[in-house]
């Protein structure tokens, strides 16, 4: 189902504070407030479609096989200034004291 953005409609005819709103396609937009009872009206706006900046996408770009597959090297803190290699080239182990 979509989720639709809705406008309120204040009491002088200008723009008020939006919500969004999950509904069928098939059902008739709401005209007022479902809790307030104020005014409202549908807005027009950009579908939502997974695509290239999705929270999956962006997880499965910085995996460690992906990662170490770019060339990319990157290391995890395990504590106390320790750092541990989980994709690329380079030592296993880092200090931060090393360094």
């Amino acid at each position: 189902m979509p989720i639709y953005v809705y406008e309120i409609i204040e009491a002088d005819g200008k723009d008020g504070e939006t919500f969004e709103m999950l509904q069928g396609m098939n059902e008739a937009p709401l005209t007022k407030h479902p809790m307030t009872g104020q005014p409202v009206r549908r807005c027009i706006s950009l579908p939502s479609a997974a695509g290239m900046w999705t929270d999956m996408k962006t997880n499965a770009n910085l995996s460690d096989k992906n990662l170490d597959a770019k060339g990319f090297t990157k290391y995890v803190k395990m504590g106390d200034g320790m750092y541990e290699k989980r994709a690329g080239k380079g030592p296993d182990v880092i200090s931060a004291n090393d360094y």
